[in-house]
């Protein structure tokens, strides 16, 4: 399980997708979720940034689901990165099944939901610390 840290932590790094695979890491022993034979399912409510999407093949993770799109969490105002036009075609070819749109529409509710209810949308070009 991973929550998003990222403002409480003053971690960059702290997205819940980082945040899940670090503890499945440390319970485990290993940095490769691989290791032992197991196929790991790394779900999320959006699809990966740029940073959560390169550090999927080094996870050792074996499926990636996600319910959101880039283009709903940047209606929001969040910063979703550059990642290449082909990402999941990159990740089938190093042995990562994906999956989207998994219950999109409420995945991107939520979102929509934070932005109004003036959550913090941290983003780079923001000199505040907590804007």
């Amino acid at each position: 399980v991973g929550v998003n840290t990222v403002t409480g932590s003053g971690l960059s790094l702290a997205h819940a997708e980082m945040v899940a695979v670090s503890v499945a890491q440390a319970a485990q022993g290993t940095w490769n979720l691989r290791r032992a034979g197991n196929a790991v399912l790394l779900a999320t409510s959006c699809e990966p940034c740029a940073m959560c999407y390169g550090a999927a093949p080094w996870s050792g993770i074996s499926m990636l689901a996600w319910g959101a799109r880039r283009e709903d969490a940047e209606a929001c105002g969040f910063d979703e990165g550059e990642k290449p036009s082909d990402w999941q075609s990159a990740l089938h070819r190093r042995g990562i099944v994906t999956q989207d749109d998994v219950l999109r529409d409420e995945a991107a509710s939520v979102l929509a939901r934070y932005a109004r209810s003036s959550g913090v949308i941290y983003h780079p070009s923001t000199t505040e610390e907590n804007p």
